[in-house]
């Protein structure tokens, strides 16, 4: 059972809200007032916050900057009516978990709320980690003396306790593998597997089996089956460099990895479930390849 904070200035909001998380047998403590819920934040231990952006005279991204600062372990997802773009980015470059729009779907709250808590279970342990070992993480091949690289290493830090597919951006030898092979190293699959595939350096077929594995005759050589690099790194990490060069029909199979959770080898209609964490990097801006018709806009949204 977890402890959930709910502020919105919305009667009606705040008592769905509460009658739903309650059903899920967590421990729900809800305030219309933002004031009040900045000096709960302050003096009572929480695992989750949902808050309501438009409120006065303190608003969500006021209490979102106060839980940033006074509880760095707290996940905190932001509800509104005003589901602009700007407003999302804003909520989470300043920390926010994730964003949800009213009216909302039940099961997308839900989920929303179960991914939030596991977040914030995973960076406690982190952090207690951290304390044990008497300081922050020292990333032993990356040189973060810039005000920048240190802001990157801090995003390492934050993203690395979870399973969230990452994408870095970056031009070719700034260190975008060394940033992916520091997210696993960090994470809770350190232990298991981290195999890379460039997808620029090889053809088309070749990368398919590669990545997705064949069976015995699929193709001309084919003489025994090979698991891909998604089966051979079940429950570790895979790196996908040059992602942007990926060709189109598999960037479809890997989008349905990705939803699925399961790959069907090249030349089989048998699907094997994986559990592979995904990390991707390029140093084309992938919007630009959109335009062009090169990348596929579900997989980028992914």
């Amino acid at each position: 059972m977890a402890r959930l904070l709910l502020v919105d200035n919305e009667a009606g909001i705040l008592s769905v809200l509460s009658t739903l998380l309650k059903a899920e047998n967590h421990d729900v403590v809800p305030t219309r007032e933002g004031a009040k819920a900045a000096e709960l934040i302050k003096t009572e231990e929480f695992d989750l916050l949902i808050s309501d952006i438009r409120m006065s005279p303190v608003d969500g991204m006021e209490l979102l900057r106060i839980a940033r600062a006074e509880r760095p372990a707290m996940a905190v997802i932001m509800l509104t009516g005003y589901g602009t773009v700007e407003t999302a980015i804003e909520a989470l470059k300043l920390g926010a978990f994730d964003y949800v729009t009213k009216p909302f779907k039940v099961d997308e709250l839900l989920i929303t709320v179960q991914r939030a808590l596991e977040y914030s279970r995973a960076l406690t342990e982190n952090i207690d980690l951290r304390a044990q070992l008497g300081s922050r993480y020292r990333f032993e091949n990356i040189v973060a003396e810039s005000a920048a690289m240190r802001n990157v290493c801090e995003m390492v830090e934050r993203v690395a306790p979870t399973d969230a597919t990452v994408l870095i951006y970056g031009g070719s030898g700034t260190g975008k593998e060394l940033v992916a092979k520091a997210i696993h190293a960090h994470s809770r699959r350190a232990n298991n597997k981290f195999l890379a595939v460039n997808c620029a350096a090889l053809p088309e077929p070749l990368l398919e089996s590669e990545m997705f594995g064949h069976v015995k005759g699929a193709f001309t050589g084919a003489s025994t089956s090979k698991e891909g690099l998604f089966e051979a790194a079940n429950g570790g990490t895979i790196f996908l460099d040059e992602i942007g060069s990926m060709p189109l029909s598999i960037q479809g199979k890997l989008l349905r990895v990705l939803q699925e959770k399961e790959v069907r080898r090249v030349g089989s209609n048998e699907n094997i479930p994986v559990d592979a964490r995904v990390l991707a990097a390029t140093n084309t801006r992938l919007e630009q390849l959109l335009e062009q018709g090169k990348f596929r806009e579900d997989l980028y949204y992914r």
